[in-house]
């Protein structure tokens, strides 16, 4: 064999090696140090927002349990989708093995989100889905059929009259399903006309102000359905503060222990609730089994439930009231 022939299969060889090492790398990224690191994006680290506090335990009590590094980040407010794409961009730098992530906004995170699994990183969505197929799973609460039970709590309540929506980001996944949901069912009402849907950008201030404004203005109004906990605290301090408690009817969603007091106060006539720790917990459990090459599944219900004066004190709902927060 001639010295060219040799330099030319060794180096053949070596390429094949090279070629091998780099998929294995992309295969099975948890063999760089022997422990699989997860990154967690959120849409807000604010510490008054209860929903992803709770999410979080749930995303550490995972990490615990599987033996995984966790990570979690994300923009200040919900409302700051620059910010996160910002956030999302440093951690794909730090190459993680996959990016839990909840988007603050539909069509905006979509790129990233391409490029997150461009990157070689599982990607696994939670709470709010992007415009991409890039995710190998979506972890949730079934938004529209929630925003029906918001739907058909007022239905029952409101019995017919003008209802507003209070929102909170516009271009949401989460937020554009709800009110799907809420609209689905409440314009086949009999009598029930829907005066428009109003933005609180996730600001708690801003739904009162707003909800108080709409209040003043629209004086039979009959209903608001609110679709998120800040929206929902807030709207539910201008009824109060109005002294309209009872007589315009509030359906809220989430379950912080602000909302918990209008509940029980009678504020708010109902809400309903997700299950975030599970969301947290999950989203880990199904990174996990991402990287380590397992088939999971495409999507996951993480499911809702009404809550309402008369059923709070349950077991079963009190667990949904006050999650575990190991904070």
């Amino acid at each position: 064999m001639s010295g060219l022939t040799r330099k030319i299969k060794y180096g053949g060889t070596l390429l094949l090696l090279l070629a091998f090492a780099a998929a294995l790398v992309y295969v099975l990224p948890a063999l760089r140090d022997g422990r699989i690191h997860v990154t967690v994006v959120v849409k807000s680290l604010e510490k008054s927002m209860e929903f992803w506090q709770v999410l979080s335990d749930g995303v550490e009590t995972a990490g615990k349990e599987f033996g995984v590094d966790v990570a979690i980040t994300g923009p200040s407010q919900e409302s700051d989708i620059d910010g996160q794409i910002a956030v999302l961009r440093q951690a794909i730098a730090k190459r993680p093995d996959a990016i839990v992530m909840a988007a603050t906004d539909y069509n905006r995170l979509a790129p990233v989100a391409d490029d997150i699994v461009k990157a070689g990183i599982r990607l696994i969505m939670i709470d709010s889905a992007v415009n991409s197929r890039a995710a190998v799973s979506f972890i949730a609460t079934d938004n529209i059929e929630a925003g029906r039970k918001a739907g058909d709590e007022m239905a029952r309540l409101a019995g017919g009259g003008k209802i507003a929506i209070i929102s909170y980001v516009q271009g949401t996944a989460t937020q554009i399903d709800r009110e799907r949901g809420v609209r689905m069912r409440l314009e086949k009402e009999p009598g029930t006309a829907i005066v428009g849907t109003f933005y609180s950008d996730g600001v708690e201030q801003k739904a009162y102000e707003t909800t108080k404004r709409l209040l003043l203005e629209v004086p039979d109004l009959r209903g608001i359905v609110a679709l998120n906990e800040t929206s929902t605290v807030g709207a539910g301090r201008a009824v109060q503060e109005l002294g309209l408690a009872g007589k315009v009817h509030l359906v809220g969603f989430d379950s912080s222990l602000d909302e918990v007091k209008l509940l029980e106060s009678g504020v708010m006539q109902a809400t309903v609730v997700q299950k975030p720790f599970n969301m947290g917990y999950l989203g880990v459990r199904t990174a996990v089994e991402a990287v380590r090459g397992r088939k999971v599944p495409e999507r996951i219900d993480t499911g809702s439930v009404v809550i309402d004066k008369s059923n709070m004190y349950s077991n079963e709902n009190q667990k949904l009231l006050f999650p575990f927060v190991g904070k």
